[in-house]
């Protein structure tokens, strides 16, 4: 390891320290923030570049060594080594100069919960949940929903929400898809749930690609049923053929069946790449998905691709890997590549450029898509970016700060009748919120809004100073202490509180923005800005000023503060209701003598409410693990107010 002094460029090794071995390196910023990860196969020809002709380098590259005050590095035995590394660090500590791959779009997926009693069928975004298997992504939630109407005919699986089956279970009638025959009914029990899961089973076994059997299986009680003069039921089967037919044609059939792969193709320029991949299974387009990335530095296609590979596979389970990955260019080191796919999927992952025929054709089809998607992220980028850049620069003026707040941390506190207060911080960065960094409070005082401010603003600050007097900031002359900035030493990831904000946005008027001002006077913290918007007309207060701040009503800057406060706001009441929630849960049983918190906690389980537990009779209370007939009549009596 090497570390050494922040000063501009002052930080660089000594020359003859950087060993020549393959490794993993990381650039710090000056609070020991990690905000660039690499690898290389010879850690001081790859170091040794960052410190050349500066004017040379890239742009971005110049960026980040400015910002950057110490690089470390870790020595590797192999490649594999390095990726897995170099993956790892990404993760961990998110650095602000590394390529992220960013989805252009939330993609919808055909998901099926198998890990529920009677699985369902639906449409879901986002990130996925253990036991549910998805197929997709689609481009659009109707195609999905057209593939699940076609399907629903010969695989009537359930599709209705929790709520719904309860609701049909207990009135004992089936919803309208039950009557159409699009659903088996197992609300009502006209199928067990070995059935059911029978059903989901072939659906996903059909989703998945084996789709033959299926045909030929419809295709045999069909004839059977014609010679036994069934004429209906016959007709009834060959509908259901031409629903699985027309579903098959909505996925074109672009290669042999056998084909298992993922078509990758980049469209690229000086500052930013787009990522296309279309996947195929058993011979068909399955769906597509894409990704955007801004470019750090110069970076070849090949390793654009690299760094694609890893993010996208290094967490995707074995049955959602493919067995071919086509690329546009190969990754500098594709063994190294290829070795790690193929223990991620448990067998070989063959990683290749195609030459010719139908699989080049198709890449590039997947690369026109790349191209396109390239043009339109552009146009949305360039109107986002400049609107966020305009906005910190308007809030900037309008407060009279020296820089853009490029860190905004916003505070609001939420209560009822001043009980279960609680607060939220919000942290948005460069004008996007980072929600890693949100934290919230459970407030002692009760003594209104502006103390709980003053409160909340004292013990976060008052962290932030202890946690930098810890590592040693704090020490005269000494910008970075050998106890590494904010980053726990014991954990390796930045403590809760190391980074200030810029400006502090606290929901309220003068006196809340006094409060703020007030506790960081008394912490002796003179360079964190303050101000409070007031929701009622939109005004930004200054601490000690008579008359708000007024902003345009159209400025982006205005617009920006108003996110930050709307979302302090969202993610306070969402703590506030769970922890009122609970209070009422808990406070209702809290009378029953004899009644720990284990056997609360076992009736709350058992009945979801305590409203149904008031409904309950002691001989269904008795039910519980752990409540006896004696403690049941008890829990009775009390619930419904008399003595017990």
């Amino acid at each position: 390891m090497a570390r050494s002094a922040a000063n501009t460029l002052s930080f660089r090794p000594r020359p003859g320290s950087i060993p020549e071995s393959p490794g993993v390196y990381r650039f710090r910023d000056a609070h020991g923030r990690v905000i660039y990860v690499g690898k290389a196969k010879s850690l001081r020809q790859r170091l040794n570049s960052y410190f050349a002709d500066f004017s040379t380098l890239h742009p971005r590259t110049q960026s980040m060594l400015t910002t950057a005050a110490d690089v470390d590095w870790t020595v590797v035995g192999t490649e594999v080594e390095a990726l897995q590394l170099e993956y790892s660090w990404i993760k961990e500590f998110d650095p602000r100069f590394n390529v992220k791959y960013r989805d252009d779009k939330s993609y919808p997926y055909l998901a099926v919960t198998m890990s529920e009693d009677f699985p369902r069928v639906q449409v879901m975004r986002g990130a996925k949940r253990k036991g549910t298997r998805y197929f997709g992504p689609y481009s659009h939630a109707w195609a999905i929903r057209e593939t699940v109407d076609l399907l629903l005919r010969v695989f009537p699986v359930r599709t209705c929400s929790a709520g719904v089956f309860k609701r049909a279970g207990q009135i004992g009638r089936p919803c309208l898809l039950g009557y159409i025959d699009k659903c088996s009914a197992p609300c009502v029990g006209r199928v067990t749930p070995e059935e059911h899961r029978e059903l989901a089973e072939d659906f996903c076994d059909f989703m998945a690609g084996n789709t033959s059997r299926f045909i030929k299986r419809l295709e045999k009680e069909m004839r059977e049923a014609a010679a036994e003069q069934e004429y209906e039921r016959a007709a009834r089967l060959r509908d259901d053929i031409q629903a699985l037919q027309r579903a098959l044609e909505k996925q074109a059939v672009v290669l042999g069946e056998s084909t298992d792969a993922d078509v990758i193709a980049l469209a690229e320029d000086p500052l930013e790449a787009a990522v296309q991949v279309f996947y195929v299974r058993g011979g068909r387009i399955r769906g597509q998905r894409g990704w955007v990335v801004d470019k750090v530095e110069e970076t070849s296609p090949g390793e654009l691709v690299e760094q694609f590979l890893l993010q996208m596979y290094a967490e995707a389970n074995a049955e959602s890997m493919p067995r071919e990955v086509l690329v546009p260019a190969l990754p500098p080191d594709v063994e190294a590549v290829a070795e790690l796919l193929t223990e991620q999927r448990g067998a070989r992952v063959e990683v290749r450029v195609p030459q010719r025929g139908d699989k080049k054709s198709l890449l590039e089809t997947v690369e026109r898509n790349a191209k396109e998607s390239l043009a339109q992220h552009k146009i949305r980028r360039a109107s986002d970016l400049s609107a966020r850049s305009k906005a910190l620069q308007e809030i900037a003026d309008a407060l009279d700060l020296d820089q853009a707040p490029l860190r905004i941390e916003c505070y609001d506190v939420s209560h009822l009748q001043g009980e279960n207060v609680v607060a939220s911080m919000v942290v948005f960065e460069d004008g996007l919120a980072r929600k890693s960094e949100y934290r919230r409070f459970s407030v002692k005082t009760k003594e209104g809004d502006v103390a709980s401010i003053y409160e909340v603003i004292m013990r976060r600050f008052r962290r932030y100073l202890e946690e930098r007097s810890a590592t040693g900031e704090l020490a005269a002359d000494d910008d970075a202490a050998a106890g590494g900035g904010p980053i726990d030493p014991d954990t390796g990831k930045p403590r809760k509180f190391a980074y200030p904000p810029n400006l502090v946005v606290v929901d309220g008027a003068g006196p809340q923005a006094a409060a703020a001002q007030r506790a960081l006077d008394e912490l002796g913290i003179d360079d964190v800005a303050v101000c409070g918007l007031a929701k009622r007309l939109e005004e930004v207060w200054l601490p000690g000023d008579d008359q708000p701040v007024i902003m345009p009503r159209s400025s982006e800057g205005l617009y920006l503060l108003q996110r930050v406060r709307d979302e302090a706001h969202r993610f306070a009441i969402t703590y506030h209701r769970s922890k009122r929630s609970k209070t009422v849960k808990e406070s209702a049983l809290d009378g029953v003598p004899g009644l720990g918190p284990a056997r609360r906690q076992a009736l709350l389980k058992h009945f979801g409410s305590v409203k149904k537990l008031r409904e309950a009779t002691a001989a269904e209370i008795c039910e519980v693990p752990g409540i006896g007939p004696s403690i049941a009549e008890v829990i009775v009596s009390t619930l419904k107010g008399e003595s017990p």
